[in-house]
Order: C-alpha cells, then sequence, then structure tokens
C-alpha cells in the first residue's frame, strides 16, 4: 500500500518561506521513482510545480525557479519542497505524487498522489 502525506503548509505573508513534506513509503525511494509536486488553486487546472527524478536531477515550472527547491532524503523517506519569496499567485493546494520513471523521462502522468496541503499566500 503506497502512501504519501504532505505536511508543512499554512497562511504566510507575500515574500515569506515555507518548506513542504511528504512522508512517502520506503517503497518509493528503493527503485527508480520519478517524484513531484502540483498544486492547484481554487477554480484552476492542477499544474506542475517541480519535480525530482531518482538520479537527483530537478526541473521547475518557470514561475518558481530559483524561488522553491525539490529535494528528496531516501534515508527519511520524505520528498521535500522549499519555498521562498511567496507571491499570492502561490495560494494553492500543494500535492506530492510519485511515477515510476521510464527511459529518463520524470513527468506525467502519476499514478501516486498525497491528500494535498494548503499554502495560503496574503
Amino acid at each position: 500500500h503506497v502512501q504519501l502525506v504532505e505536511s508543512g503548509g499554512g497562511s504566510v505573508q507575500a515574500g515569506g518561506s515555507l518548506r513542504l513534506s511528504c512522508a512517502a513509503s520506503r517503497y518509493l525511494f528503493s527503485g527508480s521513482f520519478c517524484m513531484g509536486w502540483f498544486r492547484q488553486a481554487p477554480g484552476k487546472l492542477r499544474e506542475g510545480v517541480a519535480t525530482i527524478d531518482s538520479d537527483g536531477s530537478t526541473s521547475y515550472k518557470e514561475s518558481v525557479k530559483g524561488r522553491f527547491t525539490i529535494s528528496k532524503d531516501n534515508t527519511k523517506n520524505t520528498l521535500y519542497l522549499q519555498t521562498s519569496s511567496l507571491k499570492h499567485e502561490d495560494t494553492a493546494m500543494y500535492y506530492c505524487a510519485a511515477e515510476p520513471s521510464s527511459g529518463g523521462y520524470c513527468g506525467p502522468p502519476f499514478g501516486y498522489w498525497g491528500q494535498g496541503t494548503q499554502v495560503t499566500v496574503s
């Protein structure tokens, strides 16, 4: 049974920072899995924020480059998203997700999802 549980969301003023965590099943850290953070604001489609492959390579949505950092700790089975210089438009429910890597490709579709953690920037 694969689980992903997000935490670390909250309310913050513009310019502030939050570190989101995603505690995941050890299974997702023992093989070749692509993991990522997504977000969905009210009335908008879900969008990808950042991904990290099993080899540590990362990719980011253009609007968060330089402000967000995705990382993972294989010893703690945890995925992180460090956010900084938060803007009102970053307000959304943030989800972590995972999918087996395939031929060096790390991206949608993702098969495993968490329940989300809310980030509100005022």
